[in-house]
């Protein structure tokens, strides 16, 4: 892979840049330039430091060029590769999203997706994406576009709506999660050393972090019936109170034992296919009571925590050790050289529905299995689930439509239609319209 020009679209982040930059250098034959574009210029020149620095200490120096640019259009000029992962706003915006809708009685566990929170992000949110989509549609239509920013389907979506021949994915590492989750049970349940996360064979259907697992195999063996069996022994629940507790001492906020998706595919047929902070916020039965969401072990991540994180990463200087390459669950580079025609991938995608989901609409953007290779994605046909799974499936894409089409055309009505239809908001109509009008003043994008 010579010569390939990347441009990361929020490259002063603390996180998807560098780890996008450090698993490059896991690959000797690529070579090119890695532009770095973000509003605020100063943190992506830091960042430029800092891929000199990784480059440096896994030896991988003059491979590719990693510079900074003041203007998207210049940073995106004859692009192969474009990589959106931006905050939308300042991290004091996400007030409005977590903290009033708790005064309201509506819990929230991470508030970027659905509920109150992933509404309101998704409306500063889509008009960043629209003017993104219009961007590369001039300086590099040819590009493969990834995204990573939450909500993940509706910025996917925007960019569609804006450009509809555009090539977008949404790429999203909650499956990975799951397939870790099983490989694990593989190796107890064949007395086999633990397969790696890919031997697992699955099935997934859905909209991003409301994920569905419908069959799963490995080495040919039908895994559904053991994890069934598994789902529905009463052992496999215990009350984690006392490790939620524990982490939320440790501020453990993103740590899981997928007990939220097991209880999915007792109750309702199939396996939640997310880790259960995400999955919770689609099912009110849990989020309605702290008590009962720390149950399963699982804790809200605090808005206060999401300031000083943000102020961490800011002043971070990384040390030599941190930055040495190693493998990772992500895919980023793996999907760039599937796309340019090094290798075939089969993995989760966020795409538009062609059929691939056949009882959604065509054109949602929906989360399944599928094939990359060179310049072409080719979606695998998703299994449905069943009825009850596909009901609540159903209502979340519905939400979401109507999510966007009131964000792009500047519809606060059909917004709080939208708002009042979502599984979390389940307060009477007049604090909603109370609540919805704060919220609206609150997320106000801001920087």
């Amino acid at each position: 892979m010579k010569n390939v020009r990347m441009c990361i679209i929020g490259g002063g982040s603390r996180m998807w840049a560098i780890e996008f930059m450090r698993d490059l250098t896991m690959h000797d034959d690529i070579t090119g330039t890695l532009v770095l574009y973000d509003r605020d210029y100063d943190a992506a020149k830091r960042n430029v430091g800092v891929a000199d620095q990784c480059f440096k200490v896994n030896h991988w120096e003059g491979h590719v060029k990693v510079v900074a640019e003041k203007e998207i259009g210049k940073a995106l000029d004859g692009c192969n590769l474009v990589i959106i992962s931006i905050e939308p706003g300042r991290t004091e915006c996400r007030w409005g999203d977590l903290v009033l809708p708790e005064q309201y009685g509506i819990l929230e566990t991470v508030g970027d997706t659905t509920g109150p929170g992933g509404i309101m992000r998704a409306r500063r949110s889509i008009p960043l994406f629209t003017g993104f989509a219009k961007e590369i549609k001039a300086h590099c239509p040819d590009a493969w576009v990834i995204n990573y920013t939450n909500p993940m389907t509706l910025c996917t979506a925007a960019l569609y709506r804006e450009w509809p021949g555009i090539k977008a994915l949404g790429c999203c590492h909650e499956v990975f999660h799951l397939e870790n989750f099983i490989a694990d049970k593989v190796a107890q349940w064949f007395k086999v050393p633990r397969p790696d996360r890919r031997d697992i064979e699955v099935d997934i259907t859905g909209v991003n972090h409301f994920t569905w697992i419908t069959k799963a195999a490995w080495n040919g063996n039908n895994l559904l019936p053991r994890l069934m069996e598994l789902a529905h022994d009463p052992k496999a629940f215990p009350d984690e109170t006392k490790i939620a507790m524990e982490r939320i001492e440790g501020k453990k906020w993103f740590d899981c034992d997928h007990l939220v998706a097991l209880a999915l595919l007792r109750d309702f047929g199939a396996l939640g296919a997310a880790g259960d902070r995400h999955l919770s916020e689609f099912i009110p039965w849990i989020l309605r009571d702290e008590k009962e969401l720390w149950r399963y072990g699982v804790v809200r991540t605090p808005y206060e925590w999401r300031l000083s994180e943000r102020d961490r990463k800011l002043h971070k200087v990384f040390t030599d050790e941190e930055l040495k390459s190693k493998p990772t669950d992500e895919e980023g580079v793996d999907i760039m050289r599937s796309l340019m025609g090094d290798r075939t991938l089969y993995t989760n995608m966020n795409r538009p529905n062609v059929g691939q989901v056949s009882f959604l609409p065509q054109g949602r953007i929906i989360e399944t299995m599928n094939y990359l290779r060179k310049d072409e994605i080719v979606p695998s046909v998703a299994s449905d689930p069943p009825l009850a799974v596909r009901q609540m499936i159903s209502h979340v894409s519905d939400v979401q439509q109507m999510t966007l089409d009131a964000i792009c055309e500047h519809d606060d009505e059909l917004l709080f239609r939208a708002f009042v239809n979502d599984p979390l908001v389940t307060i009477p109509l007049s604090q909603a319209h109370e609540l919805f009008e704060k919220m609206l003043d609150a997320c106000k994008l801001e920087y």
